[in-house]
């Protein structure tokens, strides 16, 4: 199983760090650097930032919003990526939730598995430099001057990846049918069997965890569960929320929605304390250090075929860490 990192995005990553941890990473020989986007940077201009700062690592979104881009747009950025990088890029999507894509957007968060379908599809088509006729958005003068375009940029891969994030049993299905790779994340491990990877391609299981290294293991448990509050009480509505929802199917549903309850009443702390070192397990790896090799193993054996590790606490130790046991 390969072993890649998660960079985040600010402010829980800095822009400086962002660099020096991918730049050790690729030192180290690890698989994959992944940078994400919620409503502050965009994965875009960092990961341009990375491809320059780094030699031979793979860069992934993980994810860029759906909502953010129209896909001909997505296509540009990921073609410009893929060049920059010398063919390293790997692109990474989703819809995010109701309330980035209608809040933050203006987005109707409306009808999920055709919508990103169609997307997709574009993307594809545009990636592969077939002529490309967006559809008009209603309203506003139209000249009809508009016209078939193709791609100017030529991607350095000849099938660039598409990965996409989901969570319900119909999306996952989804992503097995137009997808090069899955990237789950704050799942119980069970949940990586119930994708059905295509047999006539190659496919990704990545999973993204939290981890965390310590001799201590309650102090290892304690440097994950502020990432974990934070995806259960701000990534969604109170009346929608993908996490706790995944939670839930797990048997950690009073702990998840706890923690939503206290984030949102303003309690961040509380939030995390609202976490059961169950739930923790279930989504993370806080471990000892002489138990990472063997909880690592745990995603491989549940059909992981690559860790995307976010590293937690001692972020360059743990990542040194992973180094070791990706190289074992």
């Amino acid at each position: 199983m390969r072993i890649g990192v998660f960079l985040g995005y600010w402010p829980w990553f800095q822009p400086a760090e962002q660099v020096e941890l991918a730049q050790l990473a690729d030192r180290l020989g690890l698989d994959s650097v992944w940078i994400a986007e919620a409503w502050g940077q965009d994965a875009v201009s960092v990961l341009g930032l990375l491809a320059g700062r780094t030699e031979r690592i793979g860069l992934g979104s993980g994810l860029m919003q759906i909502p953010a881009r129209k896909p001909t747009a997505t296509a540009m950025a990921a073609a410009s990526l893929d060049v920059i990088s010398g063919g390293r890029f790997r692109l990474g999507l989703g819809l995010s939730g109701p309330q980035v894509s209608e809040g933050w957007y203006g987005v109707p968060f409306g009808r999920g598995l055709a919508r990103t379908r169609e997307y997709v599809d574009v993307v594809r088509r545009a990636l592969n430099r077939e002529r490309i006729l967006a559809p008009m958005e209603a309203g506003g003068v139209v000249t009809g001057l508009g016209r078939p375009l193709k791609l100017l940029a030529r991607p350095v891969q000849d099938r660039l990846p598409i990965y996409l994030g989901a969570t319900g049993p119909k999306s996952i299905a989804l992503t097995a049918e137009i997808a090069d790779g899955w990237l789950p994340f704050v799942i119980e491990k069970a949940m990586l069997g119930e994708i059905d990877p295509p047999r006539d391609r190659p496919f990704d299981v990545a999973a993204c965890v939290p981890v965390a290294i310590d001799d201590d293991l309650a102090a290892a448990r304690d440097a994950v569960r502020p990432w974990l509050a934070f995806y259960f009480g701000a990534m969604g509505a109170p009346e929608r929320n993908f996490y706790v929802d995944l939670a839930a199917r797990h048997g950690h549903g009073d702990a998840a929605r706890a923690a939503q309850a206290r984030w949102l009443e303003g309690d961040r702390a509380g939030a995390a304390a609202a976490l059961t070192d169950a739930l923790v397990d279930a989504a993370a790896i806080a471990t000892r250090p002489g138990d990472l090799a063997a909880r690592v193993a745990e995603y491989a054996q549940a059909g992981a075929t690559t860790l995307i590790a976010l590293p937690c606490g001692d972020r360059p130790a743990t990542i040194e860490a992973l180094a070791r046991v990706h190289q074992a």
